[in-house]
């Protein structure tokens, strides 16, 4: 094993292939590939079997955003794979794959303040930023094994290696070629150039191109396997009942649950009750017949204390959390057009719930889970079995759907302590019922907009005033409690999560956005989009309204503050001219809105009216979308459309009221989301470009909701400004 001063790790053996590896932050720490047969565990990205298949690690879950397809394609394009022989597995818990970016995206900065390193980064998918992340580093691995590859190919031709290239799966030369596997054992004895030969030698035929997703085979033929379908020797299945929030479990019916064939034992815990037993359908019946009690010393919330909260808050100073110039000597005096704007608790309402196995023999407890962040899934792990880390392996799983809701880490900490309570493996499943009662909502949020408006209606003012829980702060305590998420806290006041997306893109003299924290007593998590899924609505359904005031034409009234953002203004006139935007005049239905969100920009056209029964009912979606240069053009427009639908659901429904401290939606049947007869005609253009890429996955969210809201007012002459849209509210 060597190493040289770019951080490669490289190394072989007899007849059992190449393993390569680029060094990621931090780069003291050593590669823990896993072997498996014919392939040689040294490095963190690529491996190369004698069989000529190619496998990549990959640090990020997949949960339908394609990542399991687009970072693979980066190595695979520098390193002139043949793409019908690469492969993926899940990269190991090892601080090699840290994502300071997701962690820098997901909170907002907030732990930037804090000196490099603390706390380290942690393994992590969210924030839109996979490719944003890990781009860089997978062209290096493939580039690297790229060229010693064509070394040991050019001593076995006494050619130049520079003059060696590569072609599916081939080193070639002068008419002759050889196999990547025949070559593996050769490869490694090779010392790296520097610096490294970055897209050459035959090398970036497969970006930019819509090759197959690697993916999807196994979940259209259902052999993919999700942490539901894990099935062990001797396991049990176990069903949950939680406490609503600050509740304990007071009293069960043990007697009436053993009445119930199949039904094992029962685990009692200050928090929860689960029924374990043969199948998962007698363990929830058990539940149904333990008929767990529960008792909270503090008021329960509802949705009016909810509701009252937020107000209490908006009517108390707020922090401020953005300014420019002096919005109260541009507001003093003058008239000001004002609005407020409400949006209710946000579900994830992810197809699969929340599920994980769990297996403890030896010492060694053993997790099979769905999860975002497997190396804090780990510690809450070993903390709720009090056991080292070192005694607990996560294996990250397919999800079907996270949306952020595979962040928190309580499905872990339960099967962890049913699996050294029962001394069985354990496969603990969630029903939907008790997925909708605990789900880590998106906050609610309410906001006092005003503007002043030059007599020219060009915007003078702005201000943003939300009230909305922190849950930037909340989610940081919950997700790595410790020292270094309190220091992280010292002395912040208000949450850049909390406001996140709610400064406005366009040009305005003097703006400040304040926030306002407000308690609301129940638990609130990352919603795929975070608080954009709210501050674009506010922002964007807020300038349709000064357009009007002003008298003008809604998309020119937004270009005209767009000199300094063109990418944004050509998504505009883009989605416009792709739409037939005839300037949202009354009766047309048609609304427009845009949004910039990590590195990309969007514009959405929506055609809209009220059907029969007064629901609103979208017609039309038309997207424009510069997200930078694209790895795979096709799962960029799955992501895009995903991300329409997305925030169709959450513009109609996928929300829910508060009773007694629970959720009172408890199925599909009770949140409105969008069949397949409800979604509208939806036409996506991805504009060429050459900028580094940009955040995809959650990008069709954020504009949906505006762009439905501006359209129902176009539609029907009155403004709706509550999320979901609602005529009555």
């Amino acid at each position: 094993m060597t190493f040289n001063r770019r951080g490669f790790l490289i190394g072989g053996g007899a007849g059992i292939g190449l393993v390569i590896a680029w060094g990621l932050w931090p780069r003291r720490y050593a590669p823990t590939l896993v072997a498996n047969p014919g392939e040689t565990p040294f490095g963190a990205w690529l491996k190369i079997g004698t069989d000529g298949h190619v496998t990549v690690a990959v640090p990020q879950v997949e949960h339908g955003q394609g990542v399991y397809t687009t970072l693979p394609q980066i190595v695979a394009d520098e390193l002139g794979a043949d793409w019908r022989t690469v492969g993926v597995e899940p990269a190991p818990l090892n601080p090699l794959y840290a994502n300071p970016v997701g962690l820098h995206d997901l909170f907002e900065g907030l732990f930037d303040r804090l000196p490099q390193g603390t706390p380290q980064p942690p393994m992590l998918t969210g924030g839109s930023s996979s490719i944003r992340m890990f781009e860089q580093a997978c062209r290096a691995a493939g580039a690297g094994a790229r060229a010693l590859l064509c070394m040991a190919a050019a001593k076995r031709w006494d050619a130049d290696w520079t003059e060696v290239a590569v072609e599916a799966g081939f080193c070639t030369h002068a008419g002759k070629r050889i196999r990547f596997a025949e070559l593996a054992e050769a490869a490694a004895t090779f010392t790296l150039p520097d610096p490294l030969p970055l897209g050459i030698q035959g090398a970036g035929k497969l970006a930019g191109t819509s090759v197959p997703r690697i993916d999807t085979a196994a979940k259209v033929d259902g052999s993919a396997n999700f942490a539901g379908d894990v099935r062990l020797a001797d396991m049990v299945h176990a069903a949950i009942r939680q406490a609503p929030v600050g509740g304990r479990l007071t009293k069960v019916d043990r007697a009436a649950a053993d009445r119930i064939r199949g039904v094992l034992s029962v685990v009692e815990n200050p928090r929860w009750v689960a029924a374990v037993a043969t199948t998962w359908w007698a363990a929830h019946k058990a539940l149904d017949a333990l008929a767990p009690r529960f008792e909270n010393a503090a008021p329960l919330p509802d949705t009016r204390s909810i509701d009252a909260a937020l107000d209490a808050a908006l009517a108390r100073p707020g922090t401020t959390m953005t300014s420019v110039g002096d919005v109260a000597a541009t507001f003093q005096g003058a008239k000001l057009v004002t609005a407020t704007y409400r949006a209710g608790l946000g579900l994830h309402a992810g197809i699969e719930t929340r599920s994980a196995t769990a297996s403890f023999s030896n010492g060694r407890l053993e997790l099979w889970l769905a999860t975002q962040a497997p190396g804090l899934a780990r510690t809450a792990a070993a903390r709720a079995a009090g056991l080292g880390e070192d005694s607990v392996v996560v294996h990250p799983m397919l999800i079907g759907g996270s949306f952020g809701a595979a962040l928190k880490p309580d499905i872990a900490e339960q099967a962890a302590i049913l699996a050294l309570k029962l001394r069985r493996p354990v496969s603990l499943v969630w029903s939907r019922g008790e997925e909708s009662l605990h789900d880590p909502y998106r906050a609610p949020a309410v906001a006092k907009m005003a503007a002043r408006l030059a007599p020219n209606g060009a915007i003078l003012g702005w201000s943003a005033k939300i009230a909305a829980p922190s849950t930037g702060a909340e989610m940081a305590r919950r997700m790595m409690p410790g020292l270094a998420t309190e220091a992280a806290l010292i002395g912040v006041r208000g949450d850049r999560y909390a406001v996140a997306g709610a400064t406005p893109a366009y040009r305005i003299p003097a703006y400040a956005i304040d926030h306002h924290a407000a308690e609301i007593g129940i638990p609130t998590g990352h919603l795929r989009g975070g608080a954009h899924g709210y501050t674009a609505f506010f922002t964007e359904c807020f300038l349709d309204e000064l357009a009007h005031v002003a008298q003008s034409e809604p998309m020119s009234f937004r270009i005209g503050m767009l000199g300094s953002a063109p990418r944004l203004a050509r998504c505009l006139s883009t989605a416009a001219a792709l739409g037939g935007w005839n300037g949202g005049v009354a009766g047309s239905g048609q609304g427009i809105a845009a949004h910039a969100f990590r590195g990309s920009y969007i514009a959405v056209m929506a055609e809209a009216h009220l059907g029969p029964d007064q629901r609103p009912v979208v017609d039309r979606l038309v997207a424009a979308v510069d997200c930078g240069a694209q790895i795979n053009p096709d799962i960029v427009r799955q992501q895009i459309e995903g991300g329409l639908i997305f925030g169709l659901a959450g513009a109609l429904g996928a929300s829910t009221g508060i009773t007694r401290g629970l959720a009172d939606a408890r199925g599909f049947d009770t949140i409105a989301l969008p069949r397949l007869g409800d979604t509208p005609d939806i036409t996506v253009e991805l504009i060429r470009s050459e900028e580094a890429p940009g955040g995809v996955g959650e990008l069709g969210v954020p504009a949906v909701a505006p762009a439905i809201a501006n359209a129902l007012h176009a539609s029907t002459g009155f403004r709706i400004r509550n999320l979901p849209l609602r005529p009555a509210a």
